[in-house]
């Protein structure tokens, strides 16, 4: 099968902290374009990773960047052994197959790029191929999933109201903070209570959005802290290397998020 390499063999972890399952599947029922908005690393591809397994269903993803172009997305000839021949691009694969294509962050796409899915979010459900002079009408099972943080709106470009428009949405925020470390602690290996300390200096700078952050700390940043400090780093280092650099190369701020974690962790203080 076309899209056999694309499926996901074992369930990812990932924990609810609302009726989201819920209403994927209903949208999934209709086969409606999701809009899927929220912070960075607050678990949105995850999710979608989770519904393809769910729903027995291979995924293709695309991390979009402002060089795609339409033919990264659609497909393009190229010369082989034969001459010049006709490739699908990942989403016509989708298209064509009956997969759930995935567009994360598709803000960052040129919107001249992302036009090309217009025709896909209506009743027509298809997608032309002008190079190729056909028209794909979507596979029963195709179904577009896009996402994107509207925490950069205003520095990136915006979607378009009429790209908007062609979406049902749902909202992601970082999960509370039990549920949360919960995540950090299955994720890592780490005890609870380290988890719950990285997690308290997540929500802590997450209050420094727009104060001197563009962002607070992640729960994927969480993660990659929990796991230096499983493999016996101690936690002081583990969170300069995963969370404090990483943030911010401001020396005031790094200031500040040191002193968010030696209040959790004190100074010299290991895993």
């Amino acid at each position: 099968m076309a899209l056999d390499t694309y499926r996901i063999p074992v369930e990812p972890f990932y924990q609810a902290t609302g009726n989201e399952v819920a209403l994927f599947e209903h949208a999934w029922r209709h086969r409606m374009p999701l809009l899927l908005k929220g912070p960075t690393g607050c678990g949105k591809t995850r999710f979608v990773e989770h519904m393809a397994w769910k729903l027995d269903r291979p995924l293709v993803t695309l991390a979009c960047n402002e060089d795609m172009t339409a033919s990264d997305l659609v497909g393009r000839y190229l010369l082989d052994a034969e001459g010049t021949t006709w490739h699908d691009g990942p989403l016509t694969l989708a298209v064509r197959h009956g997969g759930i294509c995935y567009l994360d962050e598709v803000v960052e796409a040129r919107q001249d790029t992302t036009v090309v899915i217009h025709p896909l979010t209506d009743a027509r459900r298809m997608l032309p191929l002008d190079k190729k002079g056909e028209v794909v009408h979507a596979h029963p099972d195709f179904q577009l999933i896009v996402s994107y943080n509207p925490g950069y709106q205003s520095r990136s470009k915006d979607m378009k109201t009429s790209t908007r428009q062609r979406f049902a949405a749902m909202e992601f925020d970082y999960p509370p903070l039990d549920i949360e470390a919960g995540i950090v602690s299955h994720e890592t290996g780490v005890a609870a209570g380290v988890a719950m300390k990285l997690v308290r200096i997540a929500h802590q700078s997450r209050a420094l959005k727009g104060r001197g952050l563009d962002e607070g700390m992640s729960t994927r940043m969480l993660i990659y802290a929990g796991l230096l400090i499983g493999s016996g780093l101690n936690a002081r280092e583990s969170c300069d290397m995963a969370l404090t650099h990483a943030l911010t190369d401001d020396p005031d701020m790094t200031r500040t998020l040191r002193d968010l974690v030696e209040a959790q962790f004190g100074q010299q203080v290991g895993a």
